[in-house]
């Protein structure tokens, strides 16, 4: 017998999404963090859409219930949820404290 778990969950796989990380000087609330994120997507693409986002203040993840893990896992269905519609950009504000995941809008 092994020690190792029956079923192993992989981490999301990122590599095909640029990152961008932001320290703003000033603590952010969620308002002001969407509107750096927004900021960035504008920068990158025409049009766009946010895809998903997470808010590490208030645990919260939308879209909301994503997460099919127990409470003593993190959540990331938010970003499983983005990278399966088509996520190209990551906006993360504060180490974490606020993530968003964008992708272009093409007509």
């Amino acid at each position: 017998m092994t020690d190792e778990p029956s079923c192993s969950i992989k981490p999301p796989d990122l590599s095909q999404v640029e990152t961008v990380t932001i320290c703003p000087p000033v603590n952010s609330d969620y308002a002001q963090a969407v509107t750096l994120a927004k900021a960035e997507a504008e920068q990158r693409f025409e049009e766009y859409m946010l895809i998903s986002w997470y808010d590490r203040d208030r645990d919260y993840e939308s879209p909301p219930n994503t997460s099919e893990r127990g409470d003593e896992f993190p959540k990331d269905g938010y970003i499983h949820y983005a990278l399966s519609h088509g996520a190209k950009l990551k906006v993360d504000i504060e180490q974490g404290r606020f993530i968003f995941f964008f992708t272009p809008v093409e007509w």
